[in-house]
């Protein structure tokens, strides 16, 4: 108890004071006068004071006594100064914020576990090739994988469709995924209403069901329970609602809608040579290693190798666990970040222990007092620890606030950089790392001052009017300054070297124009999209539509936009021999593009030999196909492919006609090494029937027009809708943003590193003016005699900014060396930039240079104002 320890405390001191009183007494008693009496026995029994706080520090519990005196003393201190302590606080909020703000990326992106029901079992299977490290699966391997593998508790198949949907509040795409009926149990996820799927409804002719999202059931049913059991209108068929999902599951991205896969009449799913979009997840058994199923699986595709060679020769599988195939190589970028804050905060750092430095000269006096009347040396460094850490404390709580505004600002503006950004948030941990790092940084920047002050020289500390020696003091806060300069430039170099990167990728040729262009997803009528006929009349009503809308230059359809999220794949072959086994094949992505060259107009793609469709190519008509320079060189090795034949699967054999150039579909930064960086394109009008109904429901309208592209997204919307008002338009974006968004993940770290850059930029100019400001001060009489001796005010202009150079050129330096070293580990994320860029360099060492001229100016300034006669009489 608090009272028992005041009391215990009181105790010992009325046990002092009785063995000093009968010391005196004995001594009075021996001729010793009172007051020699009283001297000796003081000297007798040694210092009260520090026999007392021995005490104290030798009883835990007296200890938090003392402790809680420092506390309110040092509270007491930081509102005597509440400059100081404002600049303090706010200096450490902007590098505790940053690295809160960044950790809590860290952990809702790479640390915290995934919400599936013991998410470490959970692995994604690709099939694999000679070709292809890693892709989508074949439906028909994965029924046999399913039934064959002996590794895994579950196994179930996952993809991607947009679906049109039909009901209150006018037409819609929803975004749907298609899975097995043991996906959500795979996962441990339990709908909140209703029920999941059963084996009955996940195989053809099972009954039509369709599991809801959380949010689609609170958009389509305004989050009414008797939602179950209703009907929704999809693509045209009445689907009934069996579920309803939790508000905060989601998988890869998410959907509104969920339908059975095995219901799914399409033919790709009955081709084991077809792999369109199927992702496989399973769990494993308990017990069994990844190695374990690994080998287990390689089993399996050799069987399948065998017993389907025309398709599954040369096809492995590939086991990755769940959450390492969601983040891919974000964790590299990340960590980098986190580093570059902590960048910040040792700047920050810096400057606060500075600016302590720069206050224990005026506390000397208090120090000394405080050293005469008892106290020892650690009770002095607590003291001042205790006011760093408060220090700190107050600056986490603020960095807390700045990570909470930030962070979502700047992640907004970059979409779809990060994934699983969901789950960044302040929680529990985040605000644990942030105590943490305020007691940690508290202790960290006031060690150095608190040592240094705790040394001092009483008999010169308690002169009056007596000079301190400031030599260490300012040695130490050059030091300092020093660090804040290096770490700053590389932070400016890497910031620097990641802008010239985005401009070098902003200046990428393509392979088309993108200015103008303005692409949307259209989701054709429910009335049409089951009547191959009624499609094609469709897609030419549409097209006429909006052609005829003034300021429309070109407007075509297509299943692919370069640069997009989307990807069709489809193997090939040359010459006249029968299909090869799957992994001897080339690959290449697949545009099926309306006919005519509407398309290559619309996107400003050249044609360099041969021609582009006509009206004539038609399903009656020889199949034909355009080709880019990729695919001509890798397929017919120089030759010259105008009418040359190519194998298809599923579409047969066709006619080379024409060759466009090269478009860059992954990203600017990609090759052309790469089996996919070939491009092929097939006219609509020559898809056979059977398949233009199953990949054609939802595809791009990409329009050029002659002014702003989104200033005609109105008119376009209506041409699209037609006279049923019944053909939403989503999705809509200008190439300029999709190319914005393939940037997006280097864009996110390039925005942070500005940030970082800046911030550090602030705290170097500010670390540099207070050292400048604190030398000149402490100089004052120095420089009196120097004016007086014949200084003229240029030559202590020169004095003050030649310091304040020295220590930028001795930062720049050392930072120049340790960014040559630490710009390495961004060589992997640098396009078309080395990491020993000369101008980058360059341009950050003027650039340090300009703003220590500018910091320095003003108390250099200050300095030549002195005057001789006033600053010698200070001494």
């Amino acid at each position: 108890m608090f009272w028992r320890r005041r009391r215990s405390q009181s105790d010992f001191s009325e046990e002092l004071r009785a063995h000093l009183a009968l010391e005196t007494d004995q001594l009075r008693e021996e001729g010793l006068s009172e007051e020699e009496a009283s001297a000796m026995a003081r000297r007798n029994l040694g210092n009260i004071t520090k026999v007392e706080e021995c005490y104290y520090e030798s009883h835990r519990w007296l200890w938090l006594d003392t402790l809680w005196q420092d506390l309110r003393y040092g509270l007491r201190q930081l509102r005597r100064n509440p400059g100081f302590t404002a600049v303090a606080v706010v200096t450490l909020a902007l590098g505790i914020g940053a690295n809160t703000a960044i950790f809590s990326v860290v952990y809702g992106v790479l640390l915290s576990p995934l919400s599936y029901h013991e998410p470490n079992r959970l692995v994604v299977i690709y099939e694999s090739t000679n070709a292809f490290n890693q892709s989508s699966v074949s439906y028909l391997n994965f029924l046999d994988w399913q039934r064959d593998s002996h590794s895994f508790q579950q196994m179930a198949a996952q993809n991607w469709e947009d679906i049109g949907y039909t009901g209150p509040g006018g037409p819609k795409y929803l975004e749907a995924q298609d899975v097995s009926a043991n996906f959500f149990s795979l996962l441990g996820v339990r709908p909140i209403l209703g029920r999941a799927f059963v084996p009955q409804e996940d195989q053809a002719g099972g009954a039509h069901s369709v599991v809801l999202s959380f949010h689609a059931w609170r958009n389509l049913f305004n989050g009414r329970p008797s939602a179950l059991g209703k009907s929704v209108m999809l693509t045209g068929e009445s689907f009934t609602v069996v579920g309803v999902l939790p508000a905060r599951f989601r998988f890869r991205g998410g959907a509104d809608v969920y339908l059975p896969i095995g219901q799914r009449d399409v033919i790709e799913l009955k081709d084991r040579r077809s792999s369109p979009g199927i992702n496989v997840i399973a769990r494993l058994k308990s017990g069994v290693t990844l190695a374990q199923a690994r080998t287990d699986m390689s089993t399996v595709a050799k069987h399948l190798a065998g017993a389907y060679p025309e398709a599954d020769k040369g096809v492995g599988a590939k086991i990755v666990p769940l959450k390492q195939d969601r983040l891919g190589d974000v964790g590299h970028t990340l960590f980098l970040l986190l580093g570059a804050a902590g960048f910040v905060l040792l700047i920050a750092c810096a400057n606060v222990a500075s600016l302590l430095l720069a206050r224990s000269e005026s506390r000397k006096r208090e120090f000394a007092v405080r050293s005469a009347l008892g106290a020892g040396r650690m009770r002095v460094i607590r003291q001042l620890l205790t006011e760093s850490v408060l220090l700190a404390l107050g600056g986490g709580g603020l960095g807390l606030l700045l990570a909470k505004w930030g962070i979502r600002p700047i992640l907004a503006a970059v979409p779809g950089s990060l994934p699983r950004s969901h789950n960044i948030r302040l929680d529990a941990p985040v605000l644990l790392f942030t105590f943490g790092v305020a007691v940690v940084v508290g202790l960290f920047f006031g060690l150095a001052p608190a040592l240094q002050s705790s040394q001092v020289d009483l008999q010169v500390s308690l002169k009056e009017g007596g000079r301190t020696a400031t030599g260490e003091h300012h040695r130490a806060q050059s030091v300092l300054v020093v660090s804040e300069i290096a770490l700053t430039l590389v932070l400016l170099v890497a910031a620097g070297l990641m802008v010239q990167m985005l401009r070098r990728l902003w200046a990428v040729n393509p392979g088309f124009d993108p200015h103008h262009v303005v692409t949307m997803r259209v989701a054709l009528s429910p009335a049409v999209v089951n009547h191959p006929r009624q499609i094609r009349l469709a897609f030419n009503n549409i097209l006429d539509r909006v052609s005829h809308i003034p300021g429309i230059q070109a407007a075509t359809f297509t299943s692919l936009v370069p640069l997009g999220s989307n990807d069709n794949e489809i193997p090939f072959w040359t010459g006249n021999s029968s299909a090869p086994p799957v992994h001897q094949t080339l690959q290449a992505m697949f545009f099926a593009i309306s006919q005519s060259s509407g398309y290559f107009r619309a996107m400003q793609i050249p044609l360099l030999r041969g021609r582009l469709f006509k009206h004539e190519d038609t399903l009656r008509s020889p199949r034909v196909v355009v080709i880019d320079t990729v695919l001509a060189h890798h397929a017919f090795l120089g030759q010259d492919p105008i009418g040359k034949r190519l194998n298809l699967t599923v579409l047969g054999a066709v006619r080379v006609v024409g060759v466009v150039g090269h478009v860059k579909f992954w990203s600017l930064a990609s090759g052309v090494r790469n089996r996919l960086s070939n491009d092929l394109y097939f006219p609509m009008s020559q898809i056979p029937d059977t398949y233009i109904s199953e990949g054609l429901t939802g595809i791009y309208l990409v329009a050029r027009t002659r002014s702003s592209a989104l200033a005609m997204l109105s008119p376009i919307r209506r041409a699209v809708m037609g006279p049923g008002r019944d053909q939403p338009v989503y999705d809509v974006q200008t190439m300029e943003q999709v190319i914005s968004a393939s940037l997006a993940g280097r864009r996110f770290p390039t925005l942070l590193f500005e940030i970082f850059a800046g911030l550090a930029l602030v705290l170097a100019v500010v670390g540099i003016y207070g050292v400048i400001s604190y030398s000149v001060s402490q100089r004052i009489h120095e420089l009196g005699i120097r004016m007086a001796l014949g200084a003229q005010r240029g030559d202590i202009l020169r004095l003050v900014v030649g310091e304040g150079i020295i220590l930028a050129l001795t930062g720049v330096g050392i930072g120049m060396a340790a960014a040559l070293a630490l710009t390495r580990l961004l060589s992997s994320f640098l396009y078309g930039v080395s990491t020993h860029d000369p101008l980058t360099y360059a341009a950050v060492s003027v650039l340090i240079a300009a703003v220590t001229l500018l910091a320095c100016y003003i108390p250099a300034r200050r300095a030549t104002n002195v005057d001789p006669m006033t600053a010698l009489r200070q001494e």
